[in-house]
């Protein structure tokens, strides 16, 4: 995998989290409120994940399945045989097939799904609104900006507030579509957000 495929997959991770974190719009959003709250406190969500992604154009689909745990601004994706980490200020991919890690600054500049970018997008421009759906929470984001990245955003969420699906479409009106399983709220822990690899991977530090 590439890492433009892994852009793909993280795309509905960082939208969850970038979602999260953001200032309440309306006052009738309790679930939503409650479900930011456990990333502010520390908390850290991990799951079983499984992804499609569908062109709009070509109508092509592209699947992908993994493991995710992210925190407010930290996350670790274990997909396709690879393993990438990202703290906010550096990214790391380890690939075992070729022994190799990457290094690289993160450049929220260079990201459209960076914080920055994406909490600055929906705080002025989203509406953000949620219904009971049975026994979830469906919380929907939308926006009428030609220049956000999403167009739409909908996170399903169970009683415990565990996220259980999310879909988004773009600008392009490509859909991507996240289900969880598994998911679970842990205590932060040391070194969950690292990299282990043999001492003799290869090394290719993009900083330097």
């Amino acid at each position: 995998m590439d890492w433009m495929n892994f852009k793909r997959i993280r795309t509905p991770f960082l939208v969850l989290i970038f979602g999260l974190l953001t200032t309440s719009l309306l006052a009738q959003t309790p679930n939503f409120d409650r479900l930011k709250n456990q990333f502010d406190d520390g908390q850290v969500f991990r799951a079983i994940f499984s992804q499609t992604f569908t062109d709009s154009y070509t109508g092509e689909v592209t699947e992908s399945q993994g493991e995710i745990w992210l925190d407010k601004v930290r996350y670790k994706l274990e997909a396709d045989g690879q393993v990438v980490v990202v703290d906010g200020e550096t990214s790391k991919v380890y690939d075992p097939s070729r022994n190799r890690v990457i290094i690289d600054f993160y450049d929220s500049e260079e990201d459209d799904f960076a914080p920055s970018r994406m909490l600055g997008g929906i705080d002025s421009t989203y509406s953000v609104t949620e219904k009971e759906a049975g026994q979830r929470t469906k919380i929907t984001l939308t926006t009428n900006d030609d220049f956000a990245v999403f167009s739409r955003v909908e996170i399903l969420i169970d009683r415990q507030l565990r996220p259980v699906k999310i879909t988004a479409w773009d600008i392009s009106d490509n859909e991507i579509e996240t289900n969880f399983t598994n998911g679970s709220f842990l205590d932060p822990a040391k070194g969950l957000f690292q990299i282990t690899y043999p001492e003799d991977a290869e090394v290719v530090d993009m900083r330097y």
